[in-house]
């Protein structure tokens, strides 16, 4: 009877005469089955010991592959799969049946910035691998049909390093990081919400959801450690080459992972599945080409134009010439300056929102995240206008006397003088609670009725305060709270509220729409006080799923139209046109 060593070295003759995977190989008596080395926790029983193992090559990585039993064990609480970490590009193949060695890890995907929620799912993982033995070639393992969405969330824990089918249909929810990362959120059946876009924080409510949407979601991830890649990862859906978010997948092939999900290491993490088949698209939201009709006589938009600015990073501005740089509080460089960094980006920054604008043919638009030097940015953006929709069609509002505040970027506004007549001039509100100071113009229109726009800039939730702040809601925002700085943000409603008061007042017309970015989703703090005191949600009201905004993967609307009780009633339409967060 010849002994076990004796039919592995068989085994080999064979696997090196063939490259079909019709001969059986044998496991030598030292192998750790993957199995084994997995476990069924959340980290390895064989933490920091040497290990030799047998496995199939499923997914080739550019620093690593992963490696699958044979076999298995049937035993749906451990994997069956293991990432090998060679740090450069492996040398490997698919198909090949292994034999290595190697230490037993359990790699920090959060980065290193200590992040509690990513530092809770490690990576069992196989580093300082040594003789690697080719035992057969041509063998191919059957992906293991994914239950999807979690039953519990972190199931796909025990499915790390799996080759694996998830049926559809699964939906892009996000694309932000797709050209940087190569990284799609994708969700199992609709697009995901922000809890708080639809139900109260911390209420039963926004919890399941935030526990649903964690269940459903999961990142496309191109398996590469580099950034920018061209062509760019997964760009074959679309007009655009690009899938957007609403459009669908039926079914992903690949392997279970888990690692950051946004730039930052700081951010949140969630599970990854590296495709071994290449996902086919469907166009199932294409964009439009312009908003769709609407009734009345008057538009109205609010419109980000994303730090437009005509003095640039590199010092210079817009019309080719040395510049000072830009103003933030009491300094002045070109390290304020926030928008493009050099004349090509910005022609390219301008083309796109000037051909939005057109699309959109408002009667008088409010802008969000202008460079705030005077009227230059904005009359050089109305300028770009008028020469694509014809000259004189637009002009700016000037800023008003009280001033546009401190920081690098303002509101600001741009009208018809065809369409309607301002009313006196522009006021804002400079308040100290205020970080860009609120913006007002009231007109009159052709019918003379008369109504008073109001423009925003709210503080974001991102830069949070230290601990113990009352505005500190922790870095890490798993979509049922409402962020950081909602103390300030709350604040800044109610001095939004009392500056509308005194507007009602001195422009003798209680007809006030709100509009811009108040960085609030429609169920939180600042966004409830005003529709319970007296304003209307216009959104809420003609726009169902009321998206303007994703993040981590969710859409929501931070950008508000309400108006006062009076005018409502006039408001027969709104809606969000979808051409740039999608």
């Amino acid at each position: 009877m010849p002994t076990l060593s004796a039919l592995h070295r068989v085994a080999v003759a064979f696997a090196a005469l063939t490259v079909c995977a019709t001969w059986p190989t044998f496991a030598a008596a030292a192998d750790t089955p993957i199995y084994v080395i997995q476990g069924s926790g959340p980290v390895s029983p064989l933490q920091g010991q040497v290990v030799t193992t047998t496995g199939v090559v499923t997914r080739l990585n550019n620093n690593g592959f992963f490696l699958q039993d044979l076999v298995g064990d049937n035993n749906p609480a451990t994997s069956d799969g293991v990432f090998v970490f060679t740090s450069t590009a492996p040398t490997v193949a698919l198909g090949q049946y292994l034999r290595l060695s190697g230490q037993v890890v359990e790699f920090d995907t959060s980065g290193a910035t200590s992040n509690p929620v990513v530092e809770a799912h490690p990576i069992t993982e196989l580093t300082g691998i040594s003789g690697i033995a080719v035992l057969g070639t041509g063998y191919s393992i059957a992906p293991t049909a994914l239950p999807f969405p979690e039953a519990v969330d972190d199931d796909l824990e025990r499915h790390e390093g799996m080759l694996v089918r998830i049926v559809g249909p699964l939906t892009v929810s996000q694309n932000f990081f797709q050209a940087r990362f190569g990284q799609l959120t994708v969700a199992k059946g609709a697009r995901l919400e922000v809890p708080t876009n639809r139900h109260r924080a911390g209420t039963a409510q926004a919890l399941a959801l935030a526990d649903e949407n964690a269940r459903r979601r999961i990142v496309l991830d191109d398996g590469s450690s580099q950034t920018n890649l061209n062509p760019t990862p997964f760009a074959s859906a679309g007009a655009n080459g690009v899938p957007r978010a609403g459009d669908t997948v039926a079914e992903l092939i690949g392997v279970i992972d888990y690692g950051l999900a946004t730039a930052s290491s700081a951010g949140l993490g969630d599970y990854r599945i590296y495709p071994t088949v290449a996902p086919v698209f469907i166009a199932s939201h294409p964009r439009t080409s312009a908003p769709a009709p609407t009734r009345g006589n008057v538009r109205v938009a609010s419109f980000n134009v994303l730090n437009y600015f005509t003095t640039f990073t590199n010092g210079m501005t817009a019309g080719g010439q040395a510049g000072q740089g830009c103003t933030l509080g009491s300094s002045t460089a070109a390290s304020n300056c926030r928008g493009a960094s050099n004349s090509a980006e910005f022609l390219r920054q301008r083309s796109k929102i000037v051909l939005a604008m057109a699309a959109i043919d408002a009667d008088v638009f409010g802008l969000v995240e202008i460079q705030n030097n005077g009227s230059v940015a904005a009359a050089n953006l109305v300028d770009a206008l008028n020469a694509k929709v014809g000259s004189g069609t637009y002009a700016v509002i000037a800023d008003p006397a009280e001033g546009t505040g401190t920081d690098a970027i303002k509101v600001a506004m741009v009208y018809k003088p065809a369409r309607l007549s301002p009313l006196g001039s522009a006021v804002s509100d400079t308040a100290e609670a205020n970080n860009r100071p609120t913006r007002a113009q009231t007109f009159s229109a052709a019918n003379g009725e008369r109504f008073t726009v109001v423009v925003n800039h709210f503080k974001s939730k991102g830069g949070c305060p230290a601990g113990g702040d009352a505005d500190a809601a922790g870095s890490i925002d798993s979509g049922e709270g409402q962020g950081c700085w909602n103390a300030l943000r709350t604040l800044q409603t109610t001095q939004l509220r009392s500056f509308v008061a005194r507007l009602q007042t001195s422009a003798a017309s209680n007809d006030v729409m709100v509009i811009g970015d108040l960085n609030s989703y429609g169920q939180e703090d600042p966004i409830t006080q005003l529709t319970s005191s007296g304003y209307v949600d216009q959104f809420a009201r003609f726009d169902p799923f009321r998206c303007s905004f994703i993040f981590a993967g969710a859409a929501g609307r931070r950008d508000r139209a309400l108006t006062t009780a009076t005018l409502s009633p006039r408001v027969v339409g709104a809606q969000a046109w979808h051409v740039n967060a999608d």
